[in-house]
């Protein structure tokens, strides 16, 4: 008799969090405001909300030697958004500090699991290995813009305007989601080595006819 199917696998996984990153790149790209206040509370529900499906994932989903990762992933993930969620604490300066840490430790991780992963023959390395990159990307990002930045710019026949650096931070951060959207849902959605693997495992053996040709 075969294994009954698992109701919560890696591809599902995927999408949720793939879920969780556009509803944060929607709220940033259409939030007019793009202050540190607004930045930190969407970053804390996107990584609240991924910290718990990385959780349930480590037991639903991961055998016991894979767990660690998806434990230390929602771990920093509830870290930082509880950080963030403190509504008195959301300045400009906690805005960079407390991404650029958590998107430099979790790509961290996340490239420690692929290359792993890859070592291994496992068919979902590459998906943490871009993800991973994608978080140190960020990071690099963002300590790329500098402290204090303000560029004032005029837009014919709409007004002046001032271009500052949480503008710019927070910008990235949304542009960081979709793209980590995108990347998830397609990742989520495309047939894995693995899913093969488990439909030739179910398929019953074929039964040997002795000396028929």
């Amino acid at each position: 008799m075969s294994a009954p199917a698992r109701a919560f696998t890696v591809r599902h996984v995927h999408l949720l969090r793939a879920l969780f990153a556009a509803a944060a790149a929607v709220m940033i790209t259409f939030s007019p405001d793009h202050s540190a206040a607004v930045g930190l509370s969407v970053f804390s529900g996107f990584v609240l909300t991924t910290g718990l499906v990385l959780i349930l994932a480590a037991w639903l989903v991961f055998p016991a030697g894979q767990r660690w990762s998806s434990i230390v992933l929602a771990l920093l993930g509830f870290v930082a958004g509880m950080t963030a969620g403190v509504p008195a604490w959301r300045t400009d300066d906690l805005f960079f500090i407390v991404l650029i840490g958590w998107s430099a430790a979790t790509g961290l991780v996340e490239l420690i699991v692929g290359l792993r992963g890859r070592r291994s023959g496992d068919a979902t390395a590459r998906d943490s290995l871009t993800v991973g990159a994608f978080g140190l990307l960020l990071a690099v990002v963002l300590i790329a813009i500098p402290a204090g930045f303000v560029q004032p710019y005029a837009i014919e026949g709409a007004g002046e305007f001032v271009l500052t650096g949480i503008i710019l931070g927070v910008g990235m951060f949304g542009g960081y989601a979709a793209i980590v959207a995108v990347f998830l849902a397609i990742a989520g959605l495309t047939p894995k080595r693995a899913d093969a693997v488990e439909v030739a495992a179910d398929e019953p053996a074929p039964i040997d006819h002795g000396g028929e040709r």
